[in-house]
């Protein structure tokens, strides 16, 4: 059986190198593939994943994880929150195959805070910052969890719409948005237990970019999650290790993700597979 990656490009993932390890780890005899799929060919290879008895099922990732959706037939109340798909997987009602389309991302941040012993009803409130495709996931999962949850954003207007989209699947929790000026991160930080950055900055080529501000404290006590991962150690979580604050990257996030695709693939439980996935991680970003 095969399953792939489908993105434009992806010849960076490290994917198949945790898949892969967990494929063995199972004994099974599958393989991961990286699908490089400009857009134009975007239908085929939905058509291939549908009619070829041998491929397995798929992750996606940028610049797809929306367009795959008018080509799956069911899609899960988290994707369909979230707005966007990562993971596509197929089972068979009267002969016809059905493509499944979820998101795994939300789910994989909140088992790897669990994995470091962090629990998200501890806290109050938490702090996103950035508005992008990742920051829905994380914002969901949060409020999932009943956090009131800020998103702070350079460009205000993405904020507010994130914000306006996902409030109505979570009435009860509180979100608010707030233009990144240092006014703003004063305001939105204020009291924070979980600060997650969901912005490139920090990542490399870029390591000496930071998406905190100049000037502005951190909240005391608050645990820092940046789900930049290259390099392991980003700016700020050296800013917010000076603060004396709690810090954890997101390559774990990356591995409990893709335990979870694993697991809608191949019906292992996530659980046995995310630490050969983090162990095969680990050895290629240390």
């Amino acid at each position: 059986m095969r399953i792939g990656l489908i993105g434009y490009p992806v010849s960076h993932s490290a994917s198949p190198r945790m898949q892969g390890a967990a494929f063995a780890a199972i004994g099974l005899d599958w393989t991961y593939e990286l699908w490089n799929t400009p857009l134009e060919e975007l239908p085929a290879r939905m058509q291939a994943i549908r009619d070829d008895p041998d491929l397995g099922g798929a992750n996606v990732t940028i610049p797809h994880k929306q367009n795959v959706m008018p080509y799956v037939d069911e899609i899960s109340t988290q994707a369909r929150a979230i707005g966007a798909i990562n993971t596509i997987f197929k089972t068979t009602s009267s002969r016809r195959i059905h493509l499944h389309g979820d998101n795994t991302d939300w789910i994989g941040f909140l088992n790897d805070l669990r994995h470091y012993g962090v629990e998200p009803a501890q806290y109050a409130s938490a702090l996103v910052l950035g508005a992008g495709g990742s920051a829905r996931a994380i914002v969901y999962a949060l409020a999932s969890t009943g956090l009131s949850v800020r998103v702070i954003n350079r460009d205000a207007a993405r904020a507010e719409h994130l914000v306006a989209a996902l409030q109505p699947a979570f009435p009860a929790q509180h979100l608010r948005s707030f233009a990144l000026t240092p006014d703003g991160l004063r305001a939105a930080s204020r009291g924070a237990g979980l600060i997650i950055n969901c912005t490139s900055a920090g990542m490399s080529p870029n390591s000496d970019t930071t998406p905190w501000l100049e000037g502005v404290p951190f909240p005391q006590g608050a645990t820092v999650y940046d789900l930049v991962y290259k390099p392991p150690i980003t700016q700020l979580m050296q800013q917010a290790q000076v603060a004396g604050l709690r810090v954890f990257n997101g390559i774990g996030m990356l591995a409990e993700q893709g335990a979870v695709a694993f697991e809608h693939w191949t019906q292992t439980p996530a659980a046995r597979v995310a630490g050969v996935m983090r162990e095969a991680l680990n050895a290629i970003t240390r």
